[in-house]
């Protein structure tokens, strides 16, 4: 009967181990997958955190943003300052005025340039307003902000063409977006995007009463993508002060063969903050009769004529801001074939600085 006891327990407890070596096993199993799973998720090389770069298992963008809010409130009469936009967009920003969308593989890299100078109450308001715009509409982009060194004739189109050049040289952006610093929009429906054809985008502007002024009209906002930039070749160099640089780009638009595309007149609405002209920023006397020049000169007088020099490039959570000598000195009234630039080259070069992030170059149009 002992014997009869003891076996049974014998087994009992041979079961008891067996019993405690299987959920030992499917426990340490289930804690490996949990730990596998995990790793999945956080890999960096197929996810992104608040700041990073887009994974590999992100699927694209929507077409159609899902958390656009329509038309929006813009108020100008403030006290806004630099480090209140900080503190509100800053969190989701990369040095530079970089963001790129978490939750999906953005459609198109988008680098949005200003030309600028002393405009820094009018920076604080677009940046303001227009960083949660394009964050709303899930794009890869940068701000950059091309400032005019001097005193001297201001000169916008060819502060764009800097900004596309400078862009290209820190990331492989495809999509260009040309924008005053004094528009903003009021509907982020309008999608700071890049289309077949270039893109008109402030269609209705509260100066001139929500109008489209005239039919060619390509100022304020305008988008291209890079191989239509290179296809027009840029902006003209040479419109020195106010007016007639955007019309001249609208003629190249047309002349090779393309078309302007626009947002209807409600999605394309946008508020100017109102503002005396900047001084050295007369009206153009020369403007009417360049552009009767835009078929003959556009081969000869855009990105493969550029030459500028950086003085300084400083990165800010909200922007990266770029310093250039446009040489205002040369005569605002000059004509293309005194510039005596090459046909197939941009010439620039950079002065080192402090707070400068590239080192002096000479960069080759054609790479782009």
């Amino acid at each position: 009967m002992l014997k009869t006891f003891f076996s049974l327990l014998v087994c009992l407890s041979a079961f008891s181990l067996v019993c405690f070596a299987l959920f030992l096993f499917y426990s340490e199993n289930r804690k490996l997958f949990s730990i596998a799973s995990l790793n999945r998720e956080t890999n960096p090389e197929e996810s992104a955190g608040p700041t990073g770069r887009p994974g590999k298992s992100l699927d694209p963008c929507a077409d159609v943003p899902p958390n656009l809010q329509g038309v929006l409130q813009v108020e100008f009469r403030t006290n806004r300052t630099l480090q209140d936009v900080r503190n509100h967009v800053g969190p989701f920003l990369q040095q530079g005025g970089r963001y790129r969308p978490t939750s999906c593989r953005a459609k198109q890299k988008v680098a949005v340039i200003i030309p600028f100078r002393n405009r820094y109450e009018h920076l604080t308001h677009w940046l303001h307003y227009v960083h949660p715009v394009l964050m709303r509409q899930q794009l890869d982009y940068g701000v950059y902000v091309i400032n005019q060194d001097g005193d001297g004739a201001f000169n916008r189109a060819k502060l764009m063409n800097i900004g596309f050049v400078e862009a290209l040289i820190e990331y492989d952006y495809d999509c260009f977006v040309f924008s005053d610093v004094d528009l903003v929009p009021i509907d982020d429906r309008n999608l700071y995007r890049c289309s077949d054809h270039p893109r008109h985008l402030s269609v209705a502007v509260d100066k001139f009463n929500f109008i489209l002024p005239y039919a060619t009209i390509f100022g304020g906002v305008s988008a291209l993508s890079k191989q239509q930039f290179l296809k027009v070749n840029g902006f003209s160099n040479t419109f020195w002060g106010w007016g007639g640089e955007d019309d001249d780009m609208s003629q190249r638009i047309s002349y090779r063969r393309m078309f302007i595309s626009r947002p209807d007149s409600v999605t394309g609405r946008y508020k100017m903050i109102q503002h005396e002209r900047d001084s050295h920023n007369d009206p153009n006397p020369r403007r009417v009769q360049k552009l009767t020049e835009t078929y003959s000169n556009m081969d000869k007088d855009g990105l493969n004529s550029l030459n500028y020099t950086v003085r300084e490039i400083r990165k800010d959570l909200l922007y990266t801001f770029v310093t250039v000598d446009v040489q205002a000195d040369v005569d605002p009234d000059v004509s293309v074939s005194e510039f005596n630039q090459s046909k197939s080259q941009f010439k620039t070069s950079r002065t080192k600085n402090e707070s400068s992030l590239v080192s002096p170059a000479t960069h080759n149009s054609k790479a782009l």
